[in-house]
This record gives structure tokens, sequence and C-alpha cells, in this order.
């Protein structure tokens, strides 16, 4: 178990309690195999039960391992199953009236908009709860330096959702790029069919009656205020920067998780982007700067590292657009996915490893023509488990403790996970950047159309002011990250 206060003071009342009416904790061995004693379950609270949020609970409940103790989510409509499923659990609708009264809770999910992230995990942090928390880490990149400075403050376990980093293609990745099979990466193409919900659109101006049973001002958060509109709740909500972060945001963390870890990148140094546009009649472009652009192509520059000599460019490209097909592969493969539409290449000195979503399908195509594949199927041992034992590798390593080797163990804490996410949402930065504009002589200019310079240590783009009030968020009043 955990070295969290509260767990101890239970451990404490419990055996004094059972000492003092003449009863003795029986040794697991005596309950019969698979029984698991109540003492060595976690108690979870799950924060944010629909969609994702639902199949996280269920992979860190894993048939009993762990105890769902609470479930909070200011959407009880979209919280019915697993309310249904676990009809004992404690229901809340704020976070904070639960970490409040749930005193016995060792740890919890949070599965919300990427926007409440940060507020709640931060809150749980500093009460001495373990942590996971689905992808993206945080809305910002100042949210992710947060996250990751107060897990080593408060010794948290902590994992972020991308449950590809867990699974057998990118280790395998990793195996080959060590062993020298591709030499030298300098560069990287990643791409995606995202964004599959509306962006580049007008904010809605209609005011629909509000859902039953949903707390819309907790929804809101720490964002601006808006009023309740279908086009944010549910599942659009990612497709606007008040609380989603976009395509990149939503897949960056399974698709650029692999080149980021098998390089050893560090933050990025530069970035730009150009951002697709939607043209009126007169084409002028529309500006919508609430809304997520439709499509989007951003580069980022990483510096050498110890693992990868050279200076490494990563593209990425949404929208469904991809690059295009490099030689050394034969016309009539698919890149990436089957179907092409999500991947990664990396371009080495000998040869080119490629991926799907979440590090799936891992090949590797020689200058010599031959191709390497994987030597395991993708259905076989730890792949069976759901999405790759991500979520039970992190309940394991909470009963171990922050300083257990299974902590270390863990693909996707925050140690590894916060730079991760800052290094993508640089690439929001620049998104969000491209299209400030200013009207000079009855016309625009777009001064943040450039290569942006970043320091990473600072979180600072050097080079064009404007382009740093992306960096952090302002907080709506009481809900601010402290």
């Amino acid at each position: 178990m955990s070295s969290n206060p509260s767990n101890s003071r239970r451990s404490f009342i419990k055996k004094t309690a059972l000492t003092s009416i003449g009863i003795s904790i029986i040794p697991r061995h005596v309950m019969g195999k698979g029984f698991i004693p109540p003492s060595d379950k976690l108690n979870i609270a799950i924060v944010g039960a629909g969609g994702k949020g639902y199949s996280d609970m269920i992979n860190v409940w894993n048939n009993g391992q762990s105890n769902i103790s609470a479930i909070c989510d200011v959407d009880w409509n979209q919280a019915s199953k697993a309310f249904d499923f676990f009809p004992k659990a404690k229901r809340f609708k704020d976070y904070r009236k639960m970490l409040e009264e749930m005193t016995d809770i060792d740890a919890i999910t949070v599965s919300t908009p990427d926007h409440t992230h940060a507020v709640i995990t931060h809150a749980a942090m500093q009460l001495g709860k373990h942590v996971y928390v689905q992808k993206p880490l945080t809305h910002n990149i100042y949210e992710a330096r947060i996250l990751t400075e107060a897990a080593k403050k408060y010794k948290i376990v902590t994992q972020m959702g991308n449950q590809g980093a867990s699974g057998k293609g990118v280790q395998t990745m990793i195996e080959w790029y060590n062993s020298g099979t591709i030499g030298e990466v300098n560069k990287v193409e990643v791409w995606t069919n995202r964004p599959v919900w509306p962006q580049g659109i007008k904010t809605p101006t209609e005011k629909p009656a509000l859902l039953n049973n949903l707390d819309w001002d907790s929804w809101v958060g720490p964002a601006e205020w808006v009023d309740y509109n279908p086009l944010y709740h549910p599942f659009k909500w990612r497709g606007w920067w008040n609380f989603g972060t976009g395509a990149l945001g939503d897949m960056g963390c399974h698709l650029m998780d692999p080149p980021y870890r098998v390089l050893g990148l560090k933050y990025p140094t530069e970035v730009e982007s150009s951002v697709g546009s939607i043209f009126t009649q007169d084409w002028t472009p529309d500006y919508y700067p609430e809304s997520c652009p439709p499509s989007s192509r951003t580069q980022l520059k990483f510096e050498a590292t110890e693992k990868n000599p050279s200076t490494v460019k990563l593209n990425w490209t949404d929208g469904g657009l991809r690059p295009f097909h490099p030689d050394l592969i034969p016309a009539d493969h698919s890149l990436g996915d089957e179907n092409s539409a999500n991947g990664v290449i990396m371009m080495g000195e000998k040869g080119i490893m490629t991926c799907g979503t979440y590090g799936r399908n891992p090949k590797i195509y020689l200058n010599s023509g031959e191709i390497l594949l994987p030597n395991y199927h993708e259905n076989e041992d730890e792949n069976s488990l759901p999405e790759n034992g991500h979520q039970a590798k992190w309940v394991d390593a909470c009963k171990d403790g922050y300083e257990s080797n299974k902590h270390k163990e863990l693909t996707s804490s925050f140690d590894y996970a916060g730079p991760l996410t800052e290094s993508i949402l640089m690439g929001n930065l620049a998104i969000r950047s491209y299209n400030l504009r200013e009207k000079i002589n009855d016309r625009f200019i777009y001064p943040g159309r450039k290569k942006l310079l970043w320091d990473g240590n600072n979180m600072n783009i050097t080079n064009f002011e404007p382009a740093n009030q992306f960096v952090k968020r302002i907080y709506r009043e009481g809900w601010k990250l402290d």
C-alpha cells in the first residue's frame, strides 16, 4: 500500500479494532487462491465516468482487484452506466466535495475534458492521492510543468492515459533503434485523420435548455464562462480552445509518443505551423479564434540527444492529410495504420521505421530492401490485457508506493508524460499564434506566421511575445490552480 498518511491511519485503525475484539488478521493463503484481502485493495475514486472514463474505471477495477469507492461526474446522464455497474459507490458532482468527504481514497482517475485535468489532479495530489490522468495530461504547457513538479514534491504515483506506451509495439521499436538497425534519425512524420468532431466553426449564440442532471458551472470549471450548448458537451468540446486541445492534443500523446520515447527527445527548441482555413464567398478566410482549425501542419525541432546524435525535425499533420509515400516502402503497403489514416514514419540513415496508432504494427524498411517485422503477435501476452495493462500496472505501483520499482517502470509517469505533453502543446501554441492578426491601413497582417523560438526551461517564446499568452490560461474565479 502507498505511503499516504490516510492509508497508514486506516491500517492502524483497522488492526487496532480487530485486535480489541479478539479477531486476528487471516493470512492471504488461508483464504484460497485468487482471494485478495480487502486490506490489499486500493480505494479508487473515478472523476469523469462517461466515455473513456468508463473504460478507465473498468480497467482499474480489474474484476475486483480494486474498490471503486466513489464516482464523480458533473453529468449524471453520462455517468448512469457507471452508477449501475457500481451501485455502492458514493456519487458526487463536485470533485472538491468528494475529496473533502472521502478521506479513505487512495487514488483517483481523471477522465474529464482537457481543461479540468490540472485543477482536479493537483487538488488530489496535494492530499496525497495517486493519480491516473487521461491524455493530454493538461490543457496548457504551464499546467503540465506544475503537475510534473507536484508529483515529485508530494511523492505521488502517476500515469497518463496513453496506453500504447505500455504495449509491445513501442518496446520493440526501442529495441530495434537501440541495436542501431536504422541508424541516426533526423526526420519524423506523424499524422492523424482527426478531427472527427466540428472544428473551424462559429461560436454558437443560441441558448438551448440545460440538460437535467448536468452541473454546467462545474463542467465549465476553470475555463472562461460560456452558456451550455450541445456543440460543447458531450464530446464536441475537443474542437474549442476554451476546453479542448484539438486534433494535436487528442492524438499527439498516442502518435508522438513512439518517436519521442525511442529517440529520447527533450523540449523542442523551435516550432512553426500552418493552418487550414474555411473561406467566405469573397475568398476571405473565416477566422474563428475560439475554434480549433479544420486542419493544421506543424514542425517541431528537437536538439540531438544521447540516444540520437542528430537534430530531429518532427512534422505533424492533421485534418486527414498525410505525408507522401517514401520510396523505401512498397506502393501497395499502408503507412502506419492499415488504412493509412494515422501513423508514424521515422527516417534513419539505414532505413525507415514505422508504426500505427498506439505503436501498433511496427515495421522497418531497410535500405537493402529487407523488411523487418516484430516476432510477436499483437494479441499475445500483455497486449491481450485491456489497453496493454496500462491502468493495472498503475494500480500495482500505487500499492507499492512512489519509491518502488513498479512506479519507476511505469511508461507514462509524469516525469515523462509532462515533458511529452509540453512538447505536443507547443504545437498548439504555434497553431493559435498563426492566426493572431493586426489591422494596419485597413488590411490584416499576421505577425505570428513565422518560426517561433522556444526556451523550454523557462516556458517562453523568445522572438514573439504575443505567443506567450498561450503558455498559461486565465482561470475563472474560484478555479485557480493553487
